[in-house]
């Protein structure tokens, strides 16, 4: 009789812009074939490697996007806008049904030239937007919020909380609302707010309240303290709340129900830190964790082996490949790719000696384009039960020779749950 099955626990380690095109000043090389990687080229040449589409050839994926697929979800079915994400990200109460937006605090302008005024038939807020960041303001925005928090309009309950420097969270709860209202953030100065408009009678009911909340925010906003303190020093006022990025929250269910694992969360943007969050991971903030070039990774790949002992499956996503990426910086990227190998090393040598390790990115972020790209990017598996293939270096050229062959974000997650031995069977 064969004994029982043993279970490994694994690891996804997401490189956040990682993929590349070849860049002419590196020889033709990426950043991350021109860079030094002893460890994950020796990961590589003992385990199992191949090319991966986040969401399918061409798509340009955002990297909430890339990471549902990552995490085994369809984002053409489920993604319904960014909103629902960032506000869980930052902790706060999101429920089935709500509408959520990102939300800048901004300036606009309030001087005899550009008077802001209220329309009277819209109750839409009327002004020209001076600085969509409020001159990056970095304190006073928990003030903000606070005097934001809690106020209803026409019926909807209206949460707000502030964010990372200029970024906060606003959620609309109430019957009846729908999420397919267009911008109110021009997302340009010298420009006049938008007023948002709804597509469907739910939505247009919400594009009400969104445009009446704008108007709110400003009247709030331009007379607190903390405005007038700034004006007294010179600075911007943060005298309005521009909304964007909406969508409600989806019903997704528990990642460790879908897949039978305890799952934890280490990362470094408040935008996957939510979608952790709305999956039922365990959070783990790391201090020095920055989601900057200057991010403590030895302090990552740290808490990655500390979660380990108590968890089955821990995401991980390390955010300075894809900030060099829009950057244009080529030798950047290349260098924070070899403090991602130096942390890989670290998970390696201090972790379950029988891991399961996949390494990949969310997305390209190619340096000559500055943007996110819809190219496949490298992906490597190492562990037990994979066959190692004949690759012997982890990039973009190497792994397209390897044994996994092409595939697709979705993938990823079950190929690592069967080979953690905890998948069930599909059929009889």
């Amino acid at each position: 009789m064969a004994g029982k099955m043993p279970t490994y626990k694994s690891a996804l380690l997401i490189c956040d812009g990682l993929g590349d095109r070849p860049v002419a000043a590196l020889g033709g090389k990426t950043p991350l074939e021109a860079a030094n990687t002893p460890t994950m080229d020796r990961l590589a040449a003992e385990g199992a490697t191949g090319l991966m589409y986040p969401i399918s050839p061409g798509i340009v994926a955002g990297s909430d996007t890339s990471h549902l697929a990552l995490l085994g979800f369809d984002p053409f079915e489920c993604y319904s806008g960014r909103g629902p994400f960032e506000c869980a990200g930052i902790d706060m109460d999101v429920r089935q049904g709500d509408v959520c937006f990102r939300v800048n605090f901004s300036t606009v302008y309030d001087d005899a030239e550009h008077t802001p005024s209220i329309d009277p038939e819209t109750g839409a807020l009327k002004a020209t937007v001076q600085d969509r960041r409020a001159g990056r303001i970095e304190t006073g925005t928990d003030q903000l919020a606070a005097a934001l928090n809690g106020i209803e309009i026409d019926g909807v309950q209206v949460q707000f909380k502030e964010s990372v420097a200029h970024r906060a969270g606003l959620i609309l709860r109430g019957e009846g609302l729908g999420q397919n209202v267009s911008d109110v953030d021009p997302h340009a100065v010298d420009t006049e707010i938008w007023i948002a408009k709804g597509a469907d009678p739910a939505s247009q009911k919400t594009a009400t309240v969104l445009n009446k909340f704008v108007a709110k925010s400003y009247e709030i906003l331009k007379d607190l303290e903390v405005n007038k303190q700034r004006v007294a020093e010179g600075k911007l006022p943060a005298n309005v709340a521009l909304p964007r990025g909406v969508g409600t929250a989806p019903a997704l269910g528990d990642f460790n129900e879908r897949n039978h694992v305890k799952a934890a969360c280490i990362v470094e943007t408040g935008l996957i830190r939510g979608i952790g969050v709305y999956l039922n991971m365990d959070i783990v903030d790391v201090e020095g964790a920055t989601g900057g070039l200057d991010s403590d990774l030895q302090a990552m790949a740290r808490a990655i082996v500390a979660a380990l002992a108590d968890h089955t499956f821990v995401l991980c996503n390390m955010k300075g490949p894809d900030i060099a990426g829009h950057d244009g910086d080529a030798q950047a990227k290349i260098k924070i790719i070899e403090a991602i190998d130096a942390a890989v090393k670290t998970i390696i040598e201090e972790g379950p000696q029988d891991l399961i390790l996949a390494i990949t990115g969310d997305h390209s972020t190619p340096v000559d384009k500055g943007d996110h790209g819809g190219d496949a990017v490298p992906f490597l598996l190492h562990g037990p039960g994979v066959t190692p293939d004949r690759v012997t270096a982890f990039g973009e050229g190497p792994c397209g020779a390897g044994s996994l062959g092409t595939f697709v974000g979705q993938n990823v997650t079950p190929m690592l749950t069967n080979l953690m031995n905890v998948q069930p069977k599909f059929g009889a």
